[in-house]
């Protein structure tokens, strides 16, 4: 598996030679965001799965700065990040206003957005940015526990499997002698 992986990973040369990236070759040509081991896949698990709740382009950009501060590797940091698209964000969005309903102890319901109108722009805008706010206290909160629950258990998840990866292959190691 991680043969694989490597083979679409690029290597430090061709990190080195991008002009794009030679001011930050400092920091992203440390050893630890390339390498593949068992602590830096849980970490970069978790910081991709936390950054990928952060809203638009600017997920791939968190998950890349995580991945520079816990020195974990910095592709599988990325590439979590897609579990979030046009599928699946809508859900996870509601599924964290719900829980930041239940942590700050809203107990209304979920509001619908104002009815767009052509004629009344003015108050059309001003009861959207009244809806937002009321919106923004829980989504907030709930995206960062939400984040926060997936990144926990990605990593346990993460090392888990690896751990029950290195056992099957020391057990056919074993068999083989």
């Amino acid at each position: 598996m991680r043969r694989r992986l490597k083979k679409y990973l690029p290597d430090r040369e061709t990190i080195r030679r991008n002009r794009w990236l030679s001011p930050f070759q400092s920091s992203l040509l440390h050893p630890r965001l390339w390498h593949l081991n068992r602590h830096s896949a849980a970490g970069a698990v978790a910081a991709g799965l936390f950054c990928g709740l952060i809203p638009g382009p600017l997920q791939m950009v968190g998950a890349a700065l995580a991945a520079l501060c816990f020195r974990v590797n910095l592709p599988l940091a990325l590439l979590v990040t897609l579990y979030t698209n046009p599928l699946t964000i809508v859900p996870l969005y509601l599924l964290a206003y719900q829980i930041g309903r239940l942590l700050t102890g809203d107990g209304a319901g979920f509001v619908a957005p104002p009815e767009f109108s052509t004629t009344a722009l003015v108050a059309w805008s001003e009861a959207m940015q009244a809806w937002m706010l009321a919106v923004a206290k829980p989504l907030g909160i709930g995206l960062i526990a939400l984040g926060s629950a997936l990144a926990v258990a990605g990593y346990l998840a993460t090392r888990a499997a690896w751990r029950l990866y290195l056992i099957s292959a020391w057990r056919r190691r074993c068999r083989r002698w």
